[in-house]
């Protein structure tokens, strides 16, 4: 149902882009946005954890990404300092229960259409992509059916590793895309959930001699490691259209 309650919060944002969402959809009790002072950088993310968000020296395609679990690629349009102007967001949510991350990402979504009167609408749009789908040998991935979904990425000057667990291909898919040039689409077939771990040598460290032998571009290792392959295409995907925004409101 949390999930659900996120897409239906999203289509409320799309369809009638002249109105917020509804005043009963799930909101942070308390939340502060400030212009952030870091220079633009590696030094900028979103963190959930114990009904909190924390967001730094991120910009407002950052916020996006996050609210709605897209690449930076399905977003067009948009003021000028949508790449630009960065902030700093620290955010709780009421007292009680939990929140998950699902959860934080639509008290985000709620948040970007009150404090930055965020409107948008959503597209099909042809565009470049990479198709996610199983080697002709088959997968390696192995079923994990217990516990909870969860991400866990570590990286270093010539490593990222992330650990993967409860995951659906939809989800890795999406995971993907936070780390590609292009949006990643899942065409596996695959409707189980998996455990794994995947490492590969960040672009920017393939080229130094201090990667040596180990370097392993993602594409590879998805292949080795995982018994999948990307396929570079072009497919109709959901474009986020910014039909207007302002800078964030009083706190």
């Amino acid at each position: 149902m949390r999930h659900l309650s996120r897409r239906l919060l999203a289509f409320a944002l799309f369809v009638s882009p002249g109105v917020l969402p509804a005043q009963n959809a799930a909101k942070f009790d308390v939340a502060t946005i400030k212009p952030s002072s870091a220079a633009s950088g590696p030094d900028s993310g979103i963190t959930t954890r114990h009904g909190r968000l924390s967001a730094k020296n991120v910009t407002l395609r950052r916020c996006m990404v996050g609210a709605y679990e897209i690449s930076p690629q399905q977003i067009a349009g948009g003021p000028a300092w949508l790449d630009s102007a960065r902030f700093d967001i620290e955010a709780k949510a009421a007292e009680g229960p939990e929140s998950d991350r699902a959860d934080l990402e639509a008290m985000l979504a709620q948040l970007l259409a009150e404090r930055f009167q965020l409107k948008f609408h959503i597209e099909q749009r042809p565009t470049q992509v990479y198709v996610l789908e199983p080697l002709p040998g088959g997968t390696k991935l192995k079923p994990d059916d217990t516990g909870e979904a969860s991400t866990n990425t570590s990286s270093s000057n010539t490593r990222i590793t992330v650990q993967v667990t409860h995951a659906t291909m939809d989800g890795f898919a999406k995971r993907l895309s936070r780390s590609m040039d292009h949006p990643v689409v899942n065409q596996t077939n695959l409707s189980g959930t998996y455990r794994f771990t995947l490492q590969w040598t960040p672009e920017r460290a393939q080229l130094s001699e201090a990667a040596g032998s180990e370097n392993i571009s993602i594409f590879t290792a998805i292949q080795e490691q995982l018994g999948l392959r990307l396929r570079s295409a072009k497919v109709p995907v959901e474009t986020y259209v910014i039909d207007s925004a302002t800078g964030p409101s009083d706190n």
